[in-house]
């Protein structure tokens, strides 16, 4: 029965343990739920393993996964055989010695093995965890070490490789599991270190029982997950999560979605399981949902993505804004190459496929013959080009998204919609539609969650604040830093400032801890600054303001450059764009190196100054006009140290690095 949820009652599972508070650091205290007396926020609290109980019971024949095999050929997992994969690593980690409220850590690439490692940590009664693969020896010490971690899934030697040097100095560290070979020499389980397949093919037999034991023992309200904050200052927090976070805000986020079916939906995974959004969507909305999800390959993010895309032919996809800048930058490349009648009626099909979004985005009268035609008869088959051709609903999220790309992908009749939310708030909070969509939103809050502004300025401005089901337990053994997040009504404050407007829809504009408070006192939100700066030249990578305890603003430029995409760093060669862009100053260059040498070159220059006159023409007050800036000869990256791993900016970092170009402004 394909596109519902059968609501009638089966066996469950989990229950709900008695309990005081909404907040805990210890994983294995229940907390009480926020369930309301109504609405979507009224839902019985369900499971995980009871999640997957009734998804194999509704569709048990359905494929769950889609994934290569070592000759390249797709293979297939359907949703029985997902449970059976699941029961039996799930005993297989109590045979090796997992503990209740104990974690099992992954560091690998998405893949079977990372969503079965997560579904049966949590069937064993443990806690899941995943780590950052791009994280040092160090900072994944420090995960493995307050998430008490005894068993890790690693995928290849590289990974297992940074857990052998530092497995001696984690005491609850028992196992080492690898997925992928070659494999290190000391990789013998006698030492510790396992095969994937060697767990696989392990007799469990005597573990049936304590297996059992430990499902009829799990309670919904207490903690299943921890996610770990990319730790932009100081070091990561263990955001606890339970099985009801995790089940009722996957459900929420799919009936915000456009006719989400049961049973009918395609998606890729390719995004970092460490971070909860893909989490959210791929492990838990697709088994909400009994959707199918392929498994992108290893190096997706170095060109092969749109190949997956053309096979799998998703319904939907959620990826970061640079995801579809990567797009966006292919199909300007390829569309620069194309003859001046297909150029000309490619700018005219976008043209009325956008100019239909803006009329009904404003309430205006839509769905004109000619969008018919260019949607069913020209769109269709860049769409299928891109592997688009069934796509419902694109979402972005991690970082605000150039509203030039967002128009770029709305003229091919790809609006992309934005989610927000925290590793706190268990993936989204809010969520733009079809029918609630404009360019600076962050959307509308999902259902049966709440946002409040606190602390409100004359503008309506103020911390975001958010509650709900949804919301985190506490951060694991850090009870002064839980107590800081979490007020006495059980609202999470999220330190981003913004506002609500009078139709619901939610803003940001800054983040307190990135308040500029100029010598004058005069208190600056930097995004909402850099913004301006960033929309007005769209060339810029990144815009970073500086002035805290400064007598007026300067900023540091950033121009788009090519990206290695083994490594991460940003080359010398600029995008296409830039290049085009320089060409329309009078200047021909190829690289930013030559941009630099020339002075840097007066007239590109002149041009980012003449963007900031523009911006600055926009600023709330002649305290939040940009005075001087900088081009620096470098974009930001991972590798460099300015961004952490979810690609947020490391500001102290940043204003370190170019302490010397900064005090310049001020001499």
């Amino acid at each position: 029965m394909s596109g519902l949820i059968k609501e009638e009652k089966f066996e469950r599972i989990g229950r709900v343990l008695p309990a005081e508070n909404y907040t805990t650091i210890d994983p294995a205290q229940p907390v009480k739920l926020r369930i309301a007396k109504e609405g979507i926020a009224s839902m019985d609290p369900l499971s995980v393993p009871d999640l997957m109980n009734r998804t194999v019971r509704d569709y048990p024949d359905h494929t769950a996964m889609m994934y290569k095999n070592e000759q390249k050929v797709w293979q297939r997992i359907t949703y029985r055989e997902y449970r059976e994969r699941v029961h039996k690593m799930a005993k297989v980690f109590i045979k090796l010695g997992l503990d209740s409220y104990h974690t099992v850590s992954v560091l690998a690439f998405n893949s079977p093995e990372w969503f079965i490692s997560e579904l049966a940590a949590i069937h064993a009664g443990g806690i899941i965890t995943g780590v950052y693969t791009t994280n040092s020896a160090e900072s994944t010490r420090h995960v493995l070490e307050s998430s008490r971690t005894q068993i890790v899934i690693v995928d290849d030697a590289k990974q297992m490789e940074k857990i052998h040097s530092i497995k001696d100095s984690l005491p609850h560290l028992k196992v080492v599991i690898q997925t992928l070979g070659p494999y290190a020499p000391y990789v013998k389980k006698e030492d510790g270190y396992y095969r994937w397949s060697e767990v696989e093919e392990m007799n469990t037999d005597d573990v049936e029982e304590e297996f059992k034991t430990r499902l009829e023992n799990l309670a919904i309200n207490r903690c299943c997950c921890l996610v770990y904050t990319s730790g932009t200052v100081g070091n990561p927090k263990g955001v606890m999560l339970s099985h009801d976070s995790l089940t009722w805000d996957s459900y929420t986020i799919g009936k915000r979605l456009d006719q989400i079916q049961c049973g009918q939906e395609v998606l890729v995974s390719f995004l970092p399981l460490s971070h909860i959004a893909a989490q959210i969507v791929d492990i838990f909305l697709v088994l909400q949902f009994a959707c199918t999800v392929y498994f992108a390959d290893r190096d997706a993010m170095k060109g092969t993505l749109i190949s997956t895309l053309q096979e799998a032919k998703p319904t939907r996809m959620l990826g970061v804004p640079r995801v579809y800048e990567k797009i966006y930058e292919k199909m300007m490349a390829v569309g620069s190459q194309s003859g001046a009648v297909k150029k000309m009626i490619s700018g005219w099909a976008k043209s009325v496929t956008l100019q239909h979004y803006l009329d009904m985005i404003e309430g205006k009268p839509t769905n004109s013959l000619q969008y018919r035609f260019v949607r069913n008869y020209l769109l269709s088959k860049v769409k299928d080009a891109l592997g688009f051709g069934r796509i419902m609903t694109l979402v972005t999220g991690a970082a605000p998204m150039d509203p030039e790309i967002k128009k770029y992908f709305m003229s091919l009749d790809l609006p992309v919609m934005d989610a927000f939310g925290m590793s706190e708030t268990s993936g989204a909070h809010t969520l733009t539609a079809p029918d609630s969509y404009n360019f600076s939103t962050i959307g509308k809050t999902l259902g049966g969650c709440e946002t409040r502004i606190d602390k409100p300025d004359e503008n309506g401005h103020g911390e975001l604040c958010f509650r709900g089901r949804n919301v985190l337990m506490g951060y694991v053994g850090e009870e002064e830093k839980t107590r800081a997040a979490m007020d006495e009504d059980g609202w999470l404050h999220s330190g981003d400032i913004g506002y609500i407007d009078d139709q619901g829809f939610v803003y940001i504009t800054g983040r307190i801890k990135e308040l500029i408070i100029t010598a004058g006192g005069e208190n600056v939100p930097p995004v909402h600054v850099e913004n301006l700066v960033k929309n007005e030249l769209l060339q810029v990578s990144n815009a970073l303001l500086v002035g805290d305890k400064r007598k007026f603003l300067t900023m540091l430029i950033t121009l788009k450059t090519v990206v290695d995409l083994d490594s991460g760093e940003p080359k010398d060669d600029l995008t296409p764009e830039t290049i085009a862009w320089c060409k329309g100053l009078g200047v021909e260059y190829s690289k930013l190196s030559q941009i630099i040498a020339a002075g840097p070159c007066p007239k590109v220059m002149q041009a980012i100054q003449e963007g900031i006159d523009r911006a600055n023409k926009k600023a709330i007050s002649n305290a939040q006009k940009i005075q001087k800036f900088a081009l620096l000869s470098v974009d930001f990256s991972v590798p460099g140290g300015e961004f952490g791993p979810t690609l947020k900016v490391k500001r102290n970092v940043v204003l370190e690095k170019y302490k010397n170009i900064i005090e310049k402004f001020y001499a």
